[in-house]
């Protein structure tokens, strides 16, 4: 069976070997081996479970997911499928609140940056700067 150095591994993935170092020590991968000069080396099972990660991480699990997931992947018949899913939707539900949050955001925005006429009038007119400005509490109002 081939063995890949780290350096290998990560280039073989698009990954820096800092990346590769960081999943060893947060124990989702292990290296196979070491050489005499203490060189870390992997096998193909090792690239598997590194594009896995990587793959889980691009779509938002956080590395506790991806650790329950690497232990259902290692014994799949101790979970259901179900399981997996569970952990799916957690992730789903949180990026739903993510994008509502966003959108707020962007219609916050938009209304900001469509009031600004965005021309040559000094900036202490400017829509958008009083838009961010704080309210006055109450008793300063009073006054």
């Amino acid at each position: 069976m081939s063995q890949l150095r780290i350096g290998e591994l990560a280039n073989r993935l698009g990954c820096s070997v800092e990346t590769l170092r960081y999943y060893e020590r947060e124990g989702l991968l292990q290296a196979t081996g070491r050489s005499g000069n203490g060189y870390r080396f992997y096998n193909h099972q090792s690239e598997r479970q590194l594009a896995f990660i990587l793959r889980a991480k691009t779509m938002g699990f956080s590395l506790e997911d991806i650790r329950e997931l690497l232990a259902i992947r290692v014994d799949p018949t101790a979970n259901s499928c179900g399981d997996v899913r569970s952990i799916a939707e957690s992730k789903l539900a949180q990026v739903d609140r993510k994008l509502a949050e966003l959108q707020a955001m962007r219609d916050a925005l938009g209304k900001v940056v469509h009031a600004c006429c965005g021309g040559d009038v000094p900036a202490d007119h400017c829509s958008i700067l009083h838009a961010l400005e704080p309210e006055e509490p109450a008793m300063e109002r009073a006054r």
